[in-house]
């Protein structure tokens, strides 16, 4: 073949169009699919506090209105859905316990759905079990103290535990199996608080009772810098904070939980301070603002204000 013949077919190849070049090389396959998913945790700092929450789990849930906003009518939860592109068939729930270090300790807030699926999202965060010196409970329900065991042995082996006064008083007596299989075990590692007590120096506990008869929030303060874990206070961006008097099929005492998000929420708003809260949107974390079209109150996702 002459250099000029070769030339003509390298040139000639280079000119066919891409479509074309499948038949000359048939053997490409596509890319699979590889389905929905999430990241599991996200880092950022407060102060001297580096924080993480952690993708404990999610999942979807039929018939929302069965769930939020109890004492609204169909047409105006349908209304407020629409209007915040949410569906009214099914809404999806998130599960996002928090691990704070504080540079003396590894505070872990929430233990999640089971003990599997929280180590694993740990792991995904680069900690051990074995590496937590706190547990904090902020309330009893199963989906907070569901990993506290592990095959009947505790999840974390090294921790000690922090619960309110309240909650505990209340679970001790109640005959629920997720307490007695889970944290009646670990009482005599316990340390109480009351409202406006100190964990340890920077995290303070606060009462936001109504969702349980001791549930708590915590407010964390670091080199002028806050935050406020605010566990389920609120369930749903929408259907919870921003509509605090609309009532959630969990809450315990309505009239009390409808109180306790204005006067939390309010606070976060006014200190325009981050927060995290248990059910929001993963990574769960945000801000709270002042709401409007008949909304109290607004959840603005975190959009980069923490990434230093």
């Amino acid at each position: 073949m002459t250099d000029f013949t070769r030339r003509s077919l390298i040139a000639a190849g280079a000119a066919l169009p891409l479509a074309s070049l499948g038949s000359i090389n048939p053997a490409r396959a596509e890319a699979p699919m590889m389905g929905a998913s999430f990241a599991r945790h996200r880092r950022f700092m407060i102060g001297g506090f580096e924080v993480t929450t952690i993708l404990g789990g999610t999942t979807p849930r039929e018939n929302p209105q069965g769930i939020f906003g109890m004492n609204a009518t169909p047409e105006e939860f349908a209304e407020v859905s629409r209007a915040n592109f949410l569906s009214t068939d099914v809404s999806q729930f998130f599960f996002t316990p928090t691990v704070v270090n504080t540079g003396a300790e590894l505070v872990l807030f929430d233990t999640g759905l089971n003990a599997a699926a929280t180590t694993e999202a740990l792991a995904s965060a680069g900690y051990t079990p074995e590496q937590i010196d706190i547990v904090v409970l902020t309330h009893m329900h199963g989906d907070h103290i569901g990993g506290m065991m592990n095959d009947g042995a505790p999840t974390f082996a090294n921790a000690r535990y922090v619960t309110g006064q309240a909650e505990f008083d209340h679970w001790a007596t109640a005959g629920s199996d997720g307490f007695d299989a889970n944290v009646r075990p670990m009482a005599d590692k316990m340390t109480f608080l009351g409202d406006g007590q100190d964990m340890v120096t920077g995290i303070t506990g606060m009462a936001a009772f109504g969702h349980t008869p001791g549930h708590m929030v915590y407010r964390l303060e670091s080199e002028g810098a806050g935050l406020v874990i605010f566990a389920d206070l609120a369930n749903h961006p929408v259907w919870s904070l921003a509509r605090p008097d609309w009532e959630v099929r969990f809450d315990a005492d309505k009239a009390q939980a409808a109180e306790s998000r204005r006067r939390v929420l309010g606070m976060i708003a006014a200190d325009r301070v981050p927060a995290v809260g248990y059910h929001m949107p993963f990574p769960a974390l945000g801000y709270v603002d002042s709401g409007t079209d008949g909304a109290e109150f607004h959840w603005v996702p975190e959009a980069g204000q923490l990434m230093g």
